[in-house]
């Protein structure tokens, strides 16, 4: 058991509040999309429009608010977005029709990306350096424990398949917001970096970052698969019952709570990052491969070809995420971390902004040809990060060891 926990101090503060709000979460990612389809009474293709823009909105916000971590403390700024992501959930309760739909999501997408911004200032100010890949896996599998805990709960939401029983996961997520506050309110505040007033945000102009960051950003695309792509995809193209979508998201989620810490002790430099993501790319091909395979399939099928994609999805995503946070903080200059990682995080508000949109039309409408696409343009972008973080490392003022080619 002591292997599943971060060391007692901040780290295991961190994972507490990480844990707080995501057993909420897990029953928020199993049902949203069941919920804004039967519940709200919007189309599939409208809640992947209204998903983009919300999350372009908070790809925009995620740099200015990390710099605000920076410069005002990450303690504060975070505890402040996570009472905002609270609201934003509740603020769900109470939307019918299209646009109270899109000013909610507008506002949970930016809470969500300035508070990603301030947990990792806010662990830059806690943590050395070289324990930073460590705690992030041990954050990710405390995460995904709570989220497995919670999609089990939505699992019975949907089971029930009543708008009560929709609207008491929400009401659950957005409490588990507020909890989150109150923990990080338990953390010692870390000074802030002291950037000059007026000073531009030097993330925008570094240019080999930013080009690590957005192969990132496509890598990334997995994320809508099992809060959103996956579910429609299992309702409307295969046989196999709609409750499977909650046992998917347990299994990708146990598996990350076991395993990802065991994963990132393979990445301890920028060498063995490049190799972790080039290894998840064809891991996601094979993925998207498998996945294909469910559709016009008797259910029995159906369930194993689902069941065998999310194996190797989850083992494509431990790789990728260790690989991605090794680099993300290497190639961060000191005192800029909540900047650089406004943009390095705003690969996943990007990746919620197209994936959504990306994912839908891909799957739903080309099928098995969207499959592939998807694993080739994750297979490339895994293979282009070698030569990109070697450029980036070769910028740093005090260059990391450079990857392989």
């Amino acid at each position: 058991m002591s292997r599943l926990l971060p060391p007692p101090g901040p780290q295991r503060t961190l994972a507490l509040a990480q844990l707080a709000n995501s057993v909420g979460d897990g029953a928020y990612y199993v049902t949203s999309a069941l919920y804004f389809t039967h519940v709200v009474g919007l189309a599939p293709t409208r809640i992947g429009l209204g998903l983009t823009a919300a999350w372009a909105v908070g790809s925009v916000v995620g740099v200015p608010l990390g710099r605000i971590a920076d410069r005002r403390g990450p303690r504060g700024t975070a505890v402040l977005l996570a009472l905002a992501t609270g609201a934003a959930v509740a603020s769900f309760l109470v939307v019918r029709g299209f646009l109270p739909f899109l000013a909610a999501a507008c506002c949970y997408a930016t809470a969500q990306s300035g508070l990603a911004a301030a947990r990792q200032a806010l662990l830059a100010g806690l943590v050395a350096p070289a324990e930073r890949t460590g705690a992030l896996a041990y954050l990710q599998s405390t995460l995904n424990a709570g989220l497995a805990v919670g999609a089990g709960l939505g699992g019975i939401a949907l089971t029930a398949q009543a708008g009560a029983a929709y609207r008491a996961v929400f009401a659950v997520d957005a409490l588990s917001f507020l909890l989150c506050a109150l923990v990080l309110l338990r953390l010692p505040p870390v000074a802030p970096a002291g950037a000059p007033p007026g000073a531009r945000i030097e993330v925008l102009r570094d240019r080999p970052y930013a080009l690590v960051a957005l192969l990132n950003t496509v890598l990334l695309l997995r994320m809508p698969l099992l809060s959103l792509a996956l579910p429609l995809w299992i309702s409307e193209r295969t046989g196999a019952p709609e409750w499977l979508v909650s046992v998917l998201f347990v299994l990708n989620t146990a598996a990350v709570t076991l395993f990802q810490v065991r994963t990132a002790r393979a990445v301890t430099g920028l060498t063995t990052a490049v190799r972790a993501i080039r290894r998840s790319g064809v891991l996601a091909l094979l993925t998207c491969a498998v996945f294909a395979l469910s559709a016009g399939t008797p259910a029995w099928l159906a369930v194993t070809a689902l069941a065998g994609g999310s194996v190797l999805l989850v083992a494509a995503e431990m790789l990728q995420s260790a690989g991605s946070w090794q680099l993300g903080f290497d190639l961060a200059p000191a005192g800029r971390v909540g900047e650089y990682q406004g943009l390095f995080g705003a690969g996943v508000t990007v990746a919620r902004t197209l994936g959504p949109l990306l994912l839908t039309t891909l799957l739903m409408e080309l099928g098995t040809t969207g499959w592939l696409l998807l694993g080739g343009m994750i297979l490339a972008a895994s293979y282009a990060m070698g030569p990109a973080s070697r450029r980036a490392a070769a910028t740093r003022p005090a260059p990391a060891a450079a990857p392989a080619a």
